[in-house]
């Protein structure tokens, strides 16, 4: 009712200002072609805004694939245009319509990035563009890498620097599985492994690797931190995205995905739906030359998982924001796997298991945001607060075993996690800015462990498995304060960042007749300094040097006393006395823009601390079986360099190529058996041995994209994975290549696509070991699949909220739409 009035009163006052029926206002457009003043490449999909003298919105529009866009039918007048896009600052620039011109071209308009931009709208470009930031590399998501497959894990393995084991899901960055991942800048309660697994790959807008953070991010993670950023819609009135997919290789999995917004005024709702359902199959062996025995694996999953986000931004005024928002992500897991020995001569043994796992992760979050007085001065207030429940059973089946019978596991696991950030931002200048902040996260996990199983005690009795309660708690206080100051080509920023950490954990083991509690208890105060140079001395050319220091505090994985997993012949337990290790990095960076894409190449280097890795040991009840664990060793070192570029050979084909390579050498111990040939082995036979391995290994990656016309477009991408030695196994290379096409249909709104992914089937998992024992294996997973994929992007037009069915058949069209 309101816009209709307010267009009835536009409409009278026209008229009633016209000196004669005979004389009409002529109608204009304005038109341009919108650059990103980086890469010197078009922006597609950029807001357009046009409004009145009133600031009110009058229409609107999207910039096309080559970054242009005209909006026509604009009366006589003065306007003004604002330009927007995702994390960039926004344009606002007025024009007139009149006589000294009906058809105003704004020519080239170069965006720059707004490092500290909020969230705006999100429509995802045909191709994943990478750029190299002062302290991260950002990676925005293109259909490219959506269609790569349905989960946030196969997005990631196309990622430089960045690996993916397929078999146990364990994430890597630059050689070293020490990293965290964040989801839209927080922790997340869930499982790494099966985080990455959960999120749908449509639902991911950016991936950000921050390999070596300043003081003002928490300083956990040796290779620094992996930032998932999820879609989030924030443009004026109703808009929304469809996405389906399905893949399938032996299997099929669904997945699906829909973000909406809506608009008006003072407030902002968005919510996001994304699913994962599907089957996989993982099969593969470990052959042992020295007694010919073999280990067959064959394992079935059927999972489910569903990703809820719901939130409300509340624009008070100019000068406060109050953001609310909540994730809630729910799985449901069904797992079936055998495994099976096979020795010469003897008859096969066999485990089968059935895992049955559910689990809910809640996340509420509440954001302030205050402007003061000074331009850019604000204090943002955040409360996060993060809930985990999983329940799991484990039905276990022994086939020719005389120990041990027929068991069941049952688990219980509940984690609490809050954190609070006070964050004030002061620009003491226009080339001086000051940032300080506290923060207190507070952790508590409590764990419970049934088991029907036996188990033998140290005089080689059987007894029942004891039951096992752990508690583990953690409070991290800390502050942070960071200078940066700019000097014509030169910038530079200091900080640091100081942290006091509580670990308190209690492992309480209940068995028939007695009690036995294991405490542990951690206390310690640390400073972790960083600081970044700049150089930059022409538009196409920037340096960049950085220091840092960093923790890694163990993982709940690696210090729960229960038995995380176990086969015929190996079982891993956590250490409740591992210390953190700290890691001392030095990095230089080098971007080059050109004219037809950029360049960025960077070495780093680093000094690690109480360094925690593997150990593994032979179970003394079954000379047979190894049992891993973790501990702290020696001090030692890594290395590595990486190469990146964006570039457009041509109108009709672009590509992303990353080259890494790292250096690291580690520590661990081994037992080993010395029997005599002959001889059956003895506990007085095991012997202890220290490891070191010195590793070089290197990745390259490629991902083209052809046009074959302004609708249709085929894509390429290759991997290649070089050797890697670890304390355990020794990976072979592994390479892989994968193609696809895309057709986008209904005005550009729709997007049809198609993917082959390992299209020669190479993608294989090959290891070798010789401690404690020879071993060689092979897993293989379902990675010679298609998948197709639908994709649909609504609502825009002018700006209106839910506008009613149009009943006035001389209402004047709009000139074009908000996405």
């Amino acid at each position: 009712m309101k816009s209709l009035f307010l267009f009835c009163i536009l409409m009278c006052s026209t008229l009633f200002a016209q000196p004669s029926a005979s004389h009409e206002l002529k109608e204009g457009s304005i038109s341009g072609t919108v650059i990103d003043a980086h890469l010197n490449q078009p922006l597609p999909y950029v807001t357009i805004v046009i409004k009145n003298t009133s600031n009110a919105t009058i229409t609107g529009a999207i910039t096309q694939d080559d970054g242009s866009f005209k909006i026509s039918k604009l009366p006589e007048g003065q306007y003004s245009v604002n330009i927007q896009y995702i994390g960039y600052k926004t344009i606002t620039q007025p024009f007139k319509i009149g006589k000294e011109g009906y058809d105003v071209n704004l020519g080239k308009i170069l965006l720059e990035e707004n490092i500290a931009a909020l969230d705006e709208v999100t429509v995802v470009a045909e191709v994943s563009s990478i750029q190299q930031k002062v302290d991260r590399k950002v990676i925005t998501v293109g259909k490219d890498l959506t269609t790569s497959g349905p989960t946030a894990s196969d997005i990631l393995n196309n990622i430089p620097s960045v690996s993916i084991d397929q078999q146990t899901g364990s994430l890597s960055l630059r050689g070293n599985q020490n990293v965290r991942v964040m989801v839209d800048g927080k922790l997340s309660n869930v499982p790494v492994e099966q985080l990455l697994k959960q999120i749908p790959s449509t639902s991911i807008k950016q991936i950000e690797l921050i390999t070596n953070p300043s003081a003002k991010y928490n300083p956990e993670g040796m290779s620094g931190i992996i930032n998932i950023i999820l879609h989030k819609n924030t443009n004026v009135g109703f808009n929304g995205n469809l996405n389906l997919g399905l893949t399938k290789d032996i299997h099929a999995k669904f997945n699906s995905s829909m973000d909406l917004n809506y608009r008006n005024g003072k407030f902002n709702l968005y919510g996001n739906y994304g699913n994962n359902i599907g089957k996989n199959q993982n099969y593969g062996t470990i052959d042992r030359p020295n007694d010919n025995s073999q280990q067959a694996f064959d394992i079935f999953n059927n999972n489910k998982s569903h990703l809820f986000k719901f939130g409300i931004d509340f624009y008070a005024d100019d000068n406060n924001t109050i953001s609310v928002f909540t994730n809630q992500n729910s799985y449901d897991g069904k797992g079936l796997g055998a495994v099976s020995i096979l020795r010469p001569n003897m008859a096969t043994q066999a485990q089968v298991f059935n895992v049955l796992s559910d689990n809910l992760s809640s996340q509420y979050n509440l954001v302030f945001k205050h402007n003061l007085t000074k331009e850019g001065e604000k204090i943002d207030l955040e409360v996060d607060y993060n809930t985990y429940t999983e329940n799991e059973a484990s039905d276990f089946t022994y086939t020719n075993f005389s120990f041990p019978p027929n068991y069941m596991d049952f688990v219980d696991t509940n984690r609490e996690q809050t954190t609070i950030n006070l964050d004030y931002v002061n620009p003491l200048s226009d080339k001086a800015k000051l940032e300080v902040g506290l923060e207190a996260r507070l952790f508590n996990t409590d764990v419970h462990y049934d088991s029907t199983g036996k188990s033998f005690n140290e005089t080689g009795a059987i007894i029942n498995t004891p039951s096992t309660d752990f508690n583990y708690k953690r409070g991290i206080y800390s502050a942070y304060l960071t200078y940066g100051k700019t000097f014509e080509k030169w910038s530079y920023q200091v900080g640091a960042r100081a942290e006091s950490v509580t670990d308190d954990a209690k492992a309480i083991n209940y068995t028939e007749n007695s009690r036995e509690t294991i405490p542990f208890k951690n206390d310690y105060l640390q400073v972790y300094p960083s600081a970044f140079l700049t150089y930059t001395p022409s538009d196409k050319n920037s340096y960049q040097a950085s220091v840092s220091r960093r923790v890694d505090r163990p993982g709940l994985g690696q210090i729960n006393p229960i038995r995380e997993w176990s086969t015929p012949l190996t079982s891993s337990f956590g250490n409740t006395e591992l210390q953190p290790q700290f890691t001392n990095s030095i990095e230089l960076n080098y971007t080059r823009k050109l004219e037809k894409g950029s360049f960025t190449g960077g070495v780093f280097y680093r000094i690690i601390e109480d360094e925690i890795n593997q150990a593994a040991f032979i179970d003394r009840l079954d000379l047979n079986k190894t049992i891993l664990t973790y501990d702290n060793f020696d001090n030692t070192s890594a290395y590595g360099i990486e190469l990146s570029s964006t570039y457009k050979p041509a109108d009709w084909w672009n590509f992303n190529a990353s080259f890494d390579l790292f250096s690291q050498t580690q520590k661990g111990i081994s037992e080993i058996l010395n029997t005599p040939i002959g001889q059956e082995p003895t506990v007085n036979d095991i012997g202890l041995t220290e490891i070191k391995v010195d590793n070089i290994a290197y990745s390259f990656r490629m991902n083209n994209t052809f046009k074959a016309t302004k609708k249709l477009s085929f894509s390429l991408f290759g991997m290649y994975r070089s050797e890697r030695e670890g304390l355990q196994f020794t990976s072979k290379p592994m390479y892989f290549v994968n193609t696809g096409l895309r057709y986008n249909f209904l005005d550009d709104a729709a997007t049809f696509s198609f993917n082959y992914n390992d299209i020669f089937n190479t993608m294989k998992a090959q290891f070798e070991s010789d401690l404690p024992y020879r071993q060689v294996g092979q897993f293989n997973w379902e990675s010679n699949s298609w998948n197709i994929g639908l994709s649909y992007r609504f609502g825009g037009g002018k700006y209106r909220a839910l506008q009613r069915k149009n009943r006035d058949q001389n209402e004047k069209s709009g000139g074009g739409g908000i996405m």
